[in-house]
């Protein structure tokens, strides 16, 4: 079955592209059509052309639309668990989580539709009203990356179609499956033609043309640093309103006084599960003086004990990297992290499996400074650095020297240091106890400096992004 762009409401073929399976790089996922330059414009005009209607649409309507869709993404979770992990690599258990994440991101959305509401204020002048209301932005250009095929997507589009918005989604050319189930039950879900447009492809082709239409409204992106000063530009000059997730750098602090069981495993959660792709994983442990021998064994013995293997396998704790690309990237950094200095601890091997696949043995390195590139760059996957420190106050400083600031951890029985901590800490999600990777769908996601741009995502909050504010005056 050739997997095709939906535009307009109709299904577009366009140049094929294979979605391989980085377990097994013999299983091909799927065919999948690539848009054109020209299909993406097509795809923003019939945005644009859908948007009066939808924007004015009975919020029953929207509420129903949304509802069911979230319904039957839960009602599937485990076959689109199965295609997720199948995709990008991550275990069966953590793909049917995110799948399950994502229905009840559009569970909440549905029920959000029920609850729009405004302001009446008195004015400053006698006789005069003042009705404060929210009106969707318009055509949402929605661009997602490759290490949550489903999550993201859903945290983008569920509430720009709550408010009114209507949406074109260029999912990551990488992992495009889900995407195009996601969109296919929304079609089928009800949603008129023009609503939801999918184009899948390049970045440089797809993207592209997102970047360069004066017609798309609103533009949210999660991916690179890089890929994110794009994106701001092409909106300052086009004077739309935009929305980063870049990544991060993120901490995990260890005190004297942590539990070692809940630090090592708080730890080991946050830096390699999902095969250390997440852009809240951990990579930079930092540990004072009296607890650090400890919890350097505690947590390589924990290490080995993890089992690297295809995502699908039942037992599997951690999967694959997502491709070539991401593995030589990986295996590039820990080479770096040598030759700084740095000592590798645990893992760090290229691994064989029964079938061909992109494994990589997770890497935890010791005697790492703040100022080493591995702690320093975002590497994104199963690699994270111990930095010694003498005290807390140590501890926070080395934490917050970072230019990103996503989302910080600390693991500690002291509630001075715990409050502290989460008044002090330079990130927009802070964890103690628990690992840095892994929030609710309910509330908002998102962070400060170089990790993001503009409002939050999620939760009540992403009504910031995907309305504008509108104050009108009456006398009577």
């Amino acid at each position: 079955m050739l997997h095709k762009n939906l535009i307009a409401g109709e299904w577009v073929a366009g140049d094929i592209s294979l979605n391989i399976n980085p377990s097994n790089t013999n299983d091909i996922v799927g065919e999948f059509s690539r848009a054109s330059a020209d299909d993406v414009r097509t795809a923003i005009a019939a945005a644009k052309s859908a948007l009066p209607v939808w924007s004015q649409s009975p919020i029953l309507a929207r509420h129903a639309i949304l509802k069911k869709t979230g319904d039957e993404i839960l009602a599937r979770k485990e076959e689109l668990g199965s295609l997720l992990a199948r995709e990008e690599g991550k275990t069966l258990t953590e793909a049917i989580g995110e799948v399950t994440r994502a229905g009840q991101i559009f569970d909440f959305f549905a029920g959000e539709v029920l609850r729009l509401s405004g302001e009446t204020l008195p004015s400053v002048r006698p006789g005069v009203g003042i009705d404060i209301t929210r009106e969707p932005v318009g055509v949402v250009g929605v661009i997602t990356p490759w290490n949550f095929p489903i999550a993201i997507p859903a945290w983008k589009i569920a509430p720009a179609l709550a408010y009114g918005n209507t949406v074109v989604l260029k999912p990551a050319d990488l992992v495009p499956g889900c995407a195009w189930s996601l969109v296919e039950i929304l079609h089928r879900a009800g949603t008129p033609a023009g609503v939801v447009n999918l184009v899948m492809g390049r970045g440089s082709v797809v993207g592209q043309a997102m970047l360069d239409s004066p017609d798309i409204n609103a533009l949210t992106f999660t991916g690179s640093a890089a890929t994110g000063k794009r994106v701001a530009l092409a909106s300052i000059e086009h004077n739309r309103k935009f929305q980063l997730e870049m990544g991060g750098k993120n901490p995990f602090v260890v005190l004297d006084d942590a539990d070692l069981d809940v630090a090592v495993e708080a730890a080991a959660n946050s830096s390699f599960f999902s095969t250390g792709q997440r852009c809240t994983a951990s990579s930079r442990l930092i540990v004072t003086e009296g607890i650090h021998d400890r919890f350097v064994a505690a947590l390589s013995k924990r290490l080995e004990g993890l089992v690297v293997d295809d995502a699908l396998k039942s037992g599997t704790h951690i999967g694959p990297v997502v491709d070539q690309s991401q593995l030589k990237q990986d295996i590039d950094y820990i080479d770096i992290g040598r030759n700084e200095g740095a000592r590798l601890a645990f893992g760090g091997n290229r691994l064989e499996r029964a079938a061909p696949g992109f494994y990589l043995e997770p890497a935890l390195f010791t005697e790492a400074t703040n100022q080493m590139r591995i702690a320093r760059e975002e590497i994104f996957g199963p690699v994270a650095a111990v930095i010694r420190v003498k005290d807390y106050d140590e501890a926070l400083a080395v934490a917050n020297d970072t230019s990103f600031g996503l989302s910080s951890g600390i693991a500690t029985t002291s509630l001075k240091h715990a409050t502290h901590f989460k008044r002090n800490a330079e990130a927009g999600m802070v964890m103690v106890n628990l690992p840095t990777a892994g929030v609710d769908f309910h509330v908002p996601f998102g962070g400060r400096k170089g990790s993001s741009f503009g409002p939050r995502e999620q939760g009540r909050y992403a009504a910031e992004f995907y309305t504008s504010v509108k104050t009108a005056y009456t006398f009577a």
